[in-house]
């Protein structure tokens, strides 16, 4: 033991001749861990049990735990703020202190992204009165992100907010009406805004008291009568459930997906007397009507008869003067009708176009030349009484038009006769209907 103590004393001091801090990564990012050893050159005799002390500096400052024997510091959490400049210093009992070169460690910060916003309750659907949170999300970013909320396409601003973490929340405690609307969020860490996409928030409303009104067709409700029962909630976010009852048992039930009231057709009969009410439901709460009392009138045999008789008064009221005017046109009809079959006549020739024959004519042979009789008509001195025919046109049908000329012969009349020219000479036309079915060119010439 002796003289190990004196080939200690003997031994020439240790001395550190250079040291060499390294950073393990070179370019740590935020968030992650920074290893920063410090080895000396040449290194140490292992025979010479003589401790070392190490100790790390950042700008000047001692960093935690100060002067130790490891030769290593870990860093578990770097951020922008741990940048700057890195060495390290080591000694022994023996030696003085001997300190590294610097090192320069820039700590990299990365931009946020992929921004979200999220509802508490999810969905966007809460009750009125009820807290609503947005939560504000990025799936990226490093160091102290700054949160925006906006509220409306506009942008209204609500809040801001930092802290270093990758989401915040904002919160409403109690809802109104008026946060109906679509949201949304940015976060920034330096690297420029990051936007979210908007989210829609309803808020919904419980539907109030529903109010039943019964409409009936007359005064009273009677049986036979159609009902009409109308529930209708004031407030209430839709769709809303409605549901009908009649001495607490469901009638029918209907649905208003826009909101508003209903309605419901009941047909009536002495059973349906008593108390009516109806419930409104859109998945807030169910509210029920007040109940509302009905008098179902039973009508009884003589009732029933006069009922009767009162209807059909009143159509035969409605529809006997339709109907006797009905009758009255038509016996009309039937009265005038052969009257105007047997006074309206075809156009005579005379009527028509020259060179056309009257429409509907049957086809007949060229008449029979007038005889020569025919050639005194007009004449100083015919015969007297000579009626001569001019013309016969058989017309379609039965029905027969002669042309006569008649002369006048001894005594001129005081007064002259009114003239007519018909080819230069004055003559009086006299049309007779003539009932022959058939009528041919022999039994015209027969006539004459």
């Amino acid at each position: 033991m002796l003289l190990g103590l004196m080939l200690l004393m003997c031994a020439p001091p240790f001395e550190l001749t250079a040291l060499r801090l390294m950073a393990r990564p070179s370019r740590p990012v935020e968030g992650s861990s920074l290893t920063l050893t410090c080895s000396s050159t040449p290194a140490p005799s292992r025979q010479l049990d003589v401790p070392l002390e190490f100790c790390f500096f950042r700008d000047g400052r001692a960093l935690w735990p100060g002067w130790s024997r490891s030769p290593e510091l870990l860093l578990p959490t770097v951020w922008r703020e741990d940048s700057g400049s890195y060495w390290c210093e080591g000694n022994t009992m023996a030696s003085k202190v001997t300190r590294s070169l610097r090192v320069q460690i820039q700590v990299q910060r990365v931009p946020v992204c992929n921004v979200s916003l999220e509802t508490q309750p999810p969905g966007g659907q809460v009750q009125k009165g009820e807290r609503l949170a947005l939560v504000c999300q990025a799936a990226q970013g490093t160091g102290d992100i700054t949160f925006f909320w906006y509220k409306g396409a506009l942008g209204l601003s609500l809040q801001t907010k930092t802290q270093r973490s990758l989401a915040a929340k904002f919160e409403i405690p109690a809802v109104s009406d008026g946060d109906s609307d679509r949201y949304y969020c940015a976060a920034d860490n330096g690297h420029g805004p990051s936007l979210s996409e908007l989210v829609s928030v309803t808020v919904r409303i419980p539907v109030s008291r529903p109010v039943l009104t019964i409409r009936a067709p007359g005064a009273q409700a009677e049986e036979g009568d159609v009902l009409e029962l109308r529930c209708e909630a004031p407030r209430g976010s839709p769709p809303i459930l409605y549901r009908f009852y009649h001495k607490n048992v469901t009638l029918g039930r209907s649905s208003a997906p826009s909101g508003g009231g209903v309605s419901f057709n009941l047909s009536l009969t002495a059973e349906h007397s008593g108390n009516y009410s109806c419930e409104a439901d859109n998945g807030l709460g169910a509210r029920r009507s007040e109940a509302v009392p009905l008098r179902v009138t039973v009508l009884t045999e003589d009732r029933k008869e006069l009922l009767a008789s009162g209807i059909l008064e009143g159509l035969l009221g409605v529809l006997g003067p339709t109907i006797l005017a009905l009758c009255c046109y038509g016996l009309k009809r039937r009265l005038v009708s052969p009257w105007r079959r047997n006074t309206v006549r075809n156009p005579s020739p005379a009527d028509q176009p020259p060179g056309r024959r009257p429409p509907g004519s049957p086809r007949r042979s060229p008449p029979s030349p007038v005889p020569s009789v025919s050639s005194y008509v007009n004449s100083p001195a015919p015969p007297q009484g000579q009626s001569v025919y001019g013309n016969v046109n058989v017309v379609s049908g039965e029905e027969v038009y002669s042309l006569v000329y008649r002369t006048q012969q001894d005594r001129p009349p005081p007064v002259p006769p009114p003239r007519t020219r018909v080819q230069d000479q004055d003559a009086s036309a006299t049309y007779f209907r003539l009932k022959k079915a058939n009528l041919t060119d022999e039994d015209y010439e027969d006539a004459m």
